[in-house]
């Protein structure tokens, strides 16, 4: 039921909204990834360069969203969730569109600048859209709600690939639609209504809201925000590492023909839009997260044992591995629906924007554990591996510690 007591049904204008503008959010967020070594190319970048500057750029976009997420989560409790949601889909379509504009002698510093701004506003959507649909909708179907949201919004990912293969070199061109995507987004602004229940605590003046300083004043909530960030490890180690920089690691195996990364990460994510489907309705059946999250870490070690098995295999049979690898990693549904779960409505929106954000913005600490043990010794495969291993492992650990969020009731606050 909604404020004025009538039913709430599951695709409404916040699911839409919210599923559109994670839509753009990840078109955006991986656009970097796919158009990596075109963009870096034809700004005069070569060699090893190639990777070195685009690992850099993608870490200083992954901080800017680790900055970004405090930032747009304190405000979502304070100013609403609405105001975030729209905010951050205006500062990271601007960004987009600049980063499409550089050029010059300092073009390489701008790109940096510019996907550092990118970051800034691509960390508060996630966080404010799940907020919102979780308030919004009935607890018996929250769960289908932000299931669609990550669905609609992990297929950005494959748009993006296929926009960048048909204008080709013209990398410029894909930059510009992703930001002209969030701008027209706006439009559809007065659609929405803020959540009831945040309305509720705003008029009640007395409660405390987005103070980010909660979650360490409090053991037990300090390790419950700790477990929800840790959880998502895996995604971003296959994300970041496994497919942005699968051409290098097919080379070292021998893999027969040369893999674009653009297309491993296009696959990745087309899977991981199944895989999204699958671990929300799974955890409506099994009415569980953490079942599923054990389910699909499973899935995830397995494909990754393969990852590193596939020597010598055609350039098909390393796509299809990447495949299975993102649907294994489709539990982001279930990640940021558990991270809005956890916590009360004066701190649900910092949480649920600042931990989906944190777990990306672990990237530039699991690409430290990566290059270290290769600077160590280790060979840049069994390096990629151990990381792996204890990504997956780490994620095991936490989730089985944490509270099962299945049909909580999400109307109360956190007190102290």
């Amino acid at each position: 039921m909604n404020s004025a007591g009538k039913p709430v049904k599951l695709i409404n204008a916040a699911v839409i909204v919210a599923s559109l503008g994670y839509f753009v959010d990840i078109y955006d967020l991986l656009l970097f990834g796919i158009i990596r070594i075109k963009s870096l190319t034809s700004l005069g970048v070569t060699g090893d360069d190639v990777d070195r500057i685009g690992m850099y750029l993608i870490n200083i976009q992954m901080v800017g969203m680790l900055i970004g997420g405090i930032i747009w989560g304190v405000l979502g409790d304070k100013r609403g969730r609405l105001s975030v949601l729209f905010g951050s889909i205006l500062l990271y379509s601007v960004a987009n569109i600049a980063n499409g504009m550089i050029g010059g002698e300092h073009a390489i510093a701008w790109y940096m600048i510019w996907r550092f701004v990118a970051g800034l506003g691509l960390a508060g959507e996630l966080g404010a859209g799940i907020t919102l649909v979780s308030e919004i909708l009935p607890k018996e179907k929250r769960g289908l709600g932000t299931m669609i949201v990550a669905s609609v919004g992990i297929s950005g990912a494959v748009v993006a690939y296929f926009v960048s293969e048909y204008f080709g070199d013209n990398w410029r061109i894909c930059y510009y639609i992703g930001g002209s995507l969030g701008l027209a987004l706006l439009i559809l602004r007065v659609s929405v209504v803020e959540s009831g229940m945040y309305n509720s605590i705003k008029q009640s003046g007395n409660v405390s809201r987005g103070n980010y300083f909660k979650f360490f004043t409090s053991k037990e909530r300090f390790f419950r925000y700790l477990k929800c960030i840790m959880i998502g490890l895996p995604t971003w180690f296959v994300v970041g590492i496994l497919m942005t920089f699968s051409n290098k690691f097919a080379k070292e195996m021998g893999v027969e023909g040369a893999i674009d990364p653009g297309k491993a990460i296009m696959i990745c994510y087309a899977a991981l839009t199944f895989g999204d489907f699958a671990s929300g309705f799974i955890s409506q059946m099994m009415r569980s997260r953490k079942k599923v999250l054990y389910i699909f870490y499973t899935l995830t070690l397995i494909s990754v044992i393969l990852y590193f098995n596939a020597y010598g295999i055609s350039a098909t049979a390393f796509y299809t591995i990447c495949g299975l690898m993102g649907f294994s990693v489709g539990f982001w549904a279930i990640f940021v629906t558990v991270a809005a779960e956890q916590f009360g409505t004066n701190l649900r929106a910092t949480a649920a924007t600042t931990v989906p954000n944190y777990a990306r913005g672990l990237l530039p600490v699991i690409s430290l554990l990566f290059t270290g043990l290769q600077t160590a010794g280790v060979s840049y495969l069994h390096s990629g591996f151990i990381t792996g291993i204890v990504c997956i492992a780490l994620a095991f650990v936490f989730a089985f510690s944490m509270q099962e969020t299945f049909g909580k009731d999400l109307d109360y606050v956190e007190e102290t």
